[in-house]
């Protein structure tokens, strides 16, 4: 397997990737199988990242796969423990399981007189066990992962964890109140982890994408006839490059963060990768 992105050597390596089995996060484990990691497949969706194991086996690859639930210190703690005897102790974990949930989600983006009364859900609609889900899944999912893998990394020079934030982390997007929140509080604790495991040989960073089309946001982002919503149209229009990202674009941001030559003197950073979408202010 030959990695053509960036000169980054990951052989000998041990990485963990959660949410394994989503399209950006199956990418980010085939770029580092690439660059010579041997890969812990991490997922809900059990045959989602064998599927995806077995790829990155077939091209010459090591790879594993693990049903996980980050929600679950208890099985966190389990899969952490059989990583490290089938693959090794972890040297990088990439946390990138996440995602919104439409109990989450107003209908409209601006709140008009009489929507409470109408069967549009507004603000006042929104479900606190739904919005409970959304803060759970990003933050808590990211935090128990850390501490079932990151055990492993201490005290080992080299080692890196990357969370995966968002755009709506520095500008919240429209309709998505508690998704926006709880990706603006993986980037706070990005910098909080930066600093707490700085003594330890833990670099600690987060990659924000833009907007990249996938199967979690199809819906948002075209009809059912394939045509582009509404939303997509605003979308592009605040995307300088006028195009919605690629799941490679991201392997240079995520390589060149692991390198501990290029990157030694990085952490607790977030970098967006979106077209020039933070950039722009719309005039």
């Amino acid at each position: 397997m030959k990695n053509n992105v960036i000169n980054t050597d990951l052989s000998g390596k041990v990485a963990v990737v959660t949410g394994a089995g989503g399209v950006l996060c199956s990418a980010f484990a085939t770029v580092l199988a690439r660059a010579g990691a041997r890969v812990a497949l991490l997922d809900l969706n059990f045959e989602a990242v064998k599927l995806v194991a077995e790829e990155i086996e077939a091209e010459g690859g090591v790879a594993r796969a693990y049903e996980c639930n980050v929600l679950n210190k208890d099985i966190c703690k389990s899969v952490a423990e059989s990583v490290e005897a089938e693959l090794g102790k972890c040297d990088i974990l990439i946390n990138g399981a996440g995602g919104n949930n439409a109990r989450a989600t107003t209908d409209k983006e601006y709140y008009e007189l009489g929507d409470i009364d109408s069967d549009t859900k507004s603000f006042f609609d929104l479900e606190s066990e739904g919005v409970g889900f959304v803060f759970n899944l990003n933050f808590l999912g990211t935090l128990i992962p850390t501490q079932a893998f990151a055990k492993q990394m201490v005290g080992r020079e080299g080692c890196n964890i990357i969370n995966i934030s968002s755009m709506n982390a520095f500008t919240p997007l429209t309709k998505i109140p508690a998704y926006s929140g709880a990706k603006a509080a993986i980037s706070n604790f990005t910098q909080w982890l930066a600093v707490h495991f700085s003594k330890v040989g833990i670099r600690v960073n987060a990659i924000a994408p833009g907007f990249f089309s996938t199967k979690q946001n199809a819906k948002l982002l075209f009809n059912d006839d394939g045509t582009p919503t509404a939303r997509t149209g605003k979308i592009l229009a605040a995307t300088p490059m006028n195009r919605f990202g690629e799941a490679h674009e991201l392997d240079g941001a995520l390589l060149f963060l692991l390198n501990n030559e290029a990157a030694s003197f990085i952490t607790g950073v977030v970098l967006p990768v979106d077209g020039g979408f933070s950039a722009y202010s719309g005039v």
